[in-house]
């Protein structure tokens, strides 16, 4: 049985091994059954000797109905876009290590190294003048969207949906323009709480696919999560002399107050996240969805709560005060301990400073007509596990914005790309493509399909 992570096997002949995965792809594109019958499917597997990873891949590319054929990349984000996305991302901090370990090597070796979000949007892209330049050319190129909902199987987009890292060799890729192509992917995690933040591939030609390369690859991403702890550590030691003070020999009475530098205000990642995630002082944290819902509701009440209304956000019960305050108590201790640079005072509960929320952004983005950077931006819905009314609001509100800012006033590039992602059962949304896409684009026949599905599963 092939290695579901490995795309050669150690001696193949790289050669037989793409004409068999050709031939493979070919019949799979043109074979609807295989999408839905799963005896077809099992005897397909064995025939093409496919791997099942990719084969399971391939499957989601047809029932999402992307088109094999289509330009990848073809909705690259905004040079505004890109760079505000670079400068948020927490891997912008340790690009050194992968530039040391990864590109130097990649580059005298004529590959690509790219780096994505979760996502898949890629965030840098860089390497082999050459490549880089054909990569482009292909779509591959800082700004563009690489999930395998955007271009089907790729090594970026299937290791972010996997979890796990994975080669791609050839016409293992769902997309015809890629066949020429090989990569290898890695996800990359936050170190404290394990949440897929970002992805590192290396593309080329199918050395690049090689059994080598994975090690070194994920030499890298063990690297780069070694070092996001460090800096998180780091900023949670310098949070703490600060609060301690700087040491002088000056008598006290004559002392001149330090100034504090100014840091970054904290915000909570809830769209997607389960748990959330808090950005503070150049790191990132774990937040349990109690704390993360008590944080959620104080963020949107600047003048703080009552212990019955905060209860109530939380809970749903204005009389579970109760519950609410040893959790009130913990997260204190939470806060206190990783230092973010505010606390939770009571008589009203409230926060002693600003917190942003990456759900509230969002919505302003779409109020002020950003709409390719609020969709960029979205990642899920808020906190999908809660209950929590204040989470249940902030919810709805967000996604139904969206929603309809996507059918008013959405190009039509955008609104399949929502579409495909996060309203594949949404009649409404589809209908509204089709009208919105021009009468000869290729899409249409796509689109037609999508609905006819839905009714017939309707």
């Amino acid at each position: 049985m092939r290695n579901n992570r490995h795309a050669l096997q150690r001696g193949e002949s790289v050669r037989q091994r793409r004409l068999l995965l050709e031939r493979a792809h070919e019949r799979f594109v043109a074979d609807s059954s295989l999408a839905d019958d799963a005896d077809s499917r099992r005897m397909f597997a064995a025939q093409s000797d496919l791997r099942h990873v990719v084969l399971d891949s391939w499957v989601r590319s047809k029932r999402r109905s992307i088109d094999p054929d289509a330009t990848p990349g073809a909705r690259p984000l905004s040079p505004a876009e890109l760079e505000e996305l670079q400068r948020l991302h927490p891997i912008a901090r340790v690009l050194p290590v992968v530039n040391r370990l990864l590109l130097d090597e990649a580059t005298q070796a004529g590959f690509v190294v790219a780096i994505g979000d979760a996502a898949g949007r890629l965030l840098w892209v860089d390497g082999d003048r050459r490549l880089r330049s054909e990569a482009e050319d292909m779509g591959f190129a800082a700004g563009a969207d690489w999930s395998e909902n955007a271009v089907g199987t790729s090594a970026p987009g299937s290791a972010l949906l996997l979890g796990d890292s994975i080669q791609v060799l050839g016409a293992e890729h769902y997309n015809r323009a890629v066949h020429q192509w090989s990569c290898t992917a890695v996800p990359v995690h936050e170190p404290e709480s394990g949440a897929i933040i970002g992805v590192i591939d290396v593309t080329g030609n199918d050395a690049a696919a090689s059994p080598h390369i994975l090690p070194l690859v994920e030499a890298t991403r063990a690297a780069v999560e070694a070092e996001l702890k460090l800096v998180a550590m780091r900023a949670t030691l310098e949070r703490s002399h600060e609060r301690a003070g700087p040491r002088s020999l000056t008598p006290a009475a004559h002392a001149t107050p330090a100034r504090e530098p100014r840091q970054a205000t904290p915000r909570l990642m809830l769209l997607g996240r389960d748990p959330a995630l808090l950005e503070h002082g150049g790191g990132f944290a774990g937040v349990s969805r109690r704390h993360a819902e008590i944080l959620t509701a104080l963020a949107e009440a600047p003048n703080g709560l009552s212990a019955a209304a905060l209860a109530e956000q939380v809970y749903g019960d204005p009389g579970a005060e109760q519950r609410l305050r040893p959790e009130v108590v913990r997260l204190r201790k939470w806060l206190s301990q990783h230092g973010v640079g505010f606390e939770l005072l009571s008589r009203p509960y409230r926060l002693s400073g600003p917190l942003r929320l990456d759900a509230l952004e969002a919505l302003e983005a779409l109020e002020r007509g950003a709409h390719r950077l609020a969709l960029a931006a979205y990642e899920g819905p808020v906190l999908p596990s809660s209950d929590a009314p204040v989470v249940e609001q902030l919810r709805h509100e967000v996604d139904s914005t969206l929603r309809e800012s996507m059918l008013q006033t959405a190009a039509a590039p955008l609104l399949f790309e929502y579409a495909q992602n996060w309203a594949v059962d949404d009649a409404q949304v589809w209908e509204a493509l089709l009208h919105a896409l021009p009468p000869l684009s290729p899409k249409r026949t796509r689109v037609v399909a999508r609905l006819e599905t839905i009714a017939a599963e309707g």
